[in-house]
């Protein structure tokens, strides 16, 4: 089922600059949000706060335990009284035939909350009715960073 575009409250154009403070209350909104099933994209050079938004929209979706990184597993999954919640971080797949290994097709068919860090090696195989989110450092401003989400991003 095709979800409507989620994009952040006054954020025009669908982008808004904010602190690590921002970012964690807004993915923590949105986590609090969104129903199942969702796959969320989320792009940015490293540092610019996938992780930590991440982390954010699995505290407000309800889970409970600790989230970290899937960098080198691939694939995390916790549970949330709502649903199951798979984050997975693409930045070591070299080919999106890689995918297959991780259960890919199951894993975006799943009823649950699928939360995808460096999209861009999946190749053309992300969802169309994803929800895009995308962390820039913003110029001369270390401390904040530009957050679009929905639409094209």
């Amino acid at each position: 089922m095709p979800h409507a575009p989620i994009v952040p409250p006054l954020a025009a154009y669908g982008r808004l600059a904010v602190s690590e403070e921002e970012l964690v209350a807004w993915g923590e909104q949105f986590g609090g949000e969104v129903t199942p099933p969702l796959v969320v994209t989320l792009s940015g050079e490293l540092g610019a706060g996938k992780t930590t938004l991440a982390q954010a929209i699995c505290r407000g979706y309800g889970v409970s335990e600790p989230v970290t990184s899937p960098t080198f597993a691939l694939v995390h999954e916790y549970l949330s009284p709502r649903s199951r919640v798979y984050h997975l971080d693409l930045y070591r797949i070299r080919s999106p035939d890689e995918l297959t290994n991780l259960g890919w097709d199951d894993l975006i068919e799943a009823d649950a909350l699928i939360l995808i860090e460096w999209p861009e090696n999946a190749g053309g195989r992300t969802p169309r009715d994803h929800v895009p989110i995308s962390l820039q450092h913003l110029p001369g401003k270390p401390d904040r960073r530009l957050l679009y989400a929905g639409g094209h991003v």
